[in-house]
């Protein structure tokens, strides 16, 4: 898709300077002379970012910026400044300018570098825009048991707040929802809702991928890209797995919620971020805490409002309304609206325990799903399924070894029913893929 970019600057070389630096495959560059002109474009035609100097004859860039916000919020402002208006530019980002150049401009590269980003900042608005349009209902939250009663109490109140909330929870218990839930019923719901799964990236790379790094940070890095933090201002960062964090990580993340600032990998600019935090694990983090694997002052951090998120085995009378919304997912997914629950299917599914929670449910049913020719699912369709999945079994006191040895057969066994897919494994399980891998490296398989 081509991007329609405007350069507004009373100078002409200017003006010719900023257009022949854009033009290019995917960029179509038009000129203003003034901010009036400006206006009297935007009002017929669609911008995706806006280049404007402030100081102009008949509409200033000020103004411009604020009619702009006023009548097509979604195109972004690039500032371009001279000495002494540097203050003002600051101002205006406040009113929501994307970022500013002080004249005269260092070169084209810099130049090119802060239009991609305002390109990329007003993709990921649109795309948070759809979501939020094309959102599916009911709410993913499903609660009419009592435990998932309160659980959605709790995060009625504090979405309210700008508290850092911690969800705790076996894998598979729904805590990227309720974290999402805790985003759309908070003041910040018109912003990103930007996520990153700690155990999914590999050490090197995650702290670029939270924070962000300059060009030249690292063999690779051909150029500056901004972090999820900094993706997120504005609105919710949703750090799961979080206990998967290496100490070095857990020390910047412990700065950024005490300061709200840090910098790139590679970089010595401080940036500062308007985020609110929402961490997720399903460990223990009394047990990595003890074993000197976990801050004590990061946990107190992150735990100012913990909420745990009960395992489906103790939420029973959620099993069935959750298997039904599933469905009703499921269905738009296949393009087969309409499915439903036998009574002998709604017993098969009553009488398990689900001990990879509401994610294996959602598996379990949707093989199902592409089982059954017809619209209503019966025990037949569930119970290979169900009969399949490995059982949460209590180990008697001092069966260490035991346990181990079925710990090692169970993983074995997922990695040979995906083909050594990791990733899959891991969801089967219901681990995170770093566990994961730490336990291939320890039972050598």
């Amino acid at each position: 898709m081509t991007k329609r970019v405007l350069v507004v600057d009373d100078e002409e070389d200017i003006r010719s300077f900023i257009a022949e630096a854009l033009e290019g495959p995917g960029l179509h560059v038009v000129k203003a002379r003034d901010g009036q002109e400006a206006a009297e474009l935007c009002a017929h035609q669609e911008f995706h970012l806006v280049i404007t100097d402030l100081t102009m004859p008949r509409l200033d860039g000020l103004s411009l910026l604020r009619k702009l916000r006023a009548e097509t919020p979604e195109t972004e402002v690039i500032l371009l400044t001279a000495h002494g208006t540097v203050g003002t530019a600051v101002e205006a980002m406040k009113l929501g300018a994307f970022d500013y150049l002080q004249k005269p401009l260092s070169g084209p590269d810099e130049l090119r570098l802060l239009v991609r980003r305002a390109l990329e900042m007003g993709d990921l608005r649109a795309e948070s825009d759809r979501h939020k349009r094309t959102e599916r209902k009911p709410p993913a939250l499903v609660a009419t048991d009592p435990l998932m009663l309160a659980v959605a109490e709790q995060i009625r109140k504090v979405a309210a707040t700008n508290a850092t909330v911690l969800l705790l929870g076996e894998s598979g218990t729904g805590k990227e929802v309720a974290a999402r839930a805790v985003h759309s019923e908070s003041p910040r719901s018109a912003g990103p809702f930007v996520a990153v799964n700690c155990a999914a990236i590999t050490e090197t790379l995650l702290e670029s991928e939270i924070f962000g790094h300059e060009k030249g940070a690292f063999t690779g890095a051909t150029e500056a890209r901004r972090g999820r933090f900094e993706l997120a201002d504005g609105g919710t960062l949703f750090l799961d797995e979080v206990g998967e964090l290496a100490p070095g990580l857990q020390s910047k993340l412990l700065r950024v919620l005490e300061e709200r600032k840090f910098e790139r990998v590679g970089g010595s600019r401080t940036v500062s971020v308007d985020v609110r935090l929402v961490a997720a694990t399903n460990r223990d983090l009394a047990v990595e805490m003890q074993a000197g694997r976990f801050r004590a002052d990061l946990y107190h951090r992150l735990a100012v409002f913990p909420i745990r998120m009960p395992p489906l085995r103790e939420r029973k009378k959620d099993v069935i309304p959750l298997a039904e919304h599933l469905l009703l997912r499921i269905g738009e997914d296949l393009g087969r609206r309409g499915l439903s629950l036998s009574k002998s299917a709604q017993a098969a599914l009553l009488a398990r325990d689900w001990p990879g929670n509401v994610r294996e449910l959602r598996n379990v049913l949707e093989r199902a799903a592409i089982l059954t020719d017809g619209k209503q699912l019966e025990a037949e369709h569930l119970g290979a399924f169900v009969a399949a999945a490995p059982a949460v079994v209590a180990a008697p006191a001092g069966s260490a070894a035991t346990l181990k040895d079925a710990e090692r057969a169970a993983i074995a066994a997922a990695l040979a029913a995906t083909g050594g897919h990791r990733k899959q494994a891991a969801e089967r399980l219901g681990i995170g893929e770093r566990t994961l891998y730490d336990k291939i490296k320890e039972y050598g398989l």
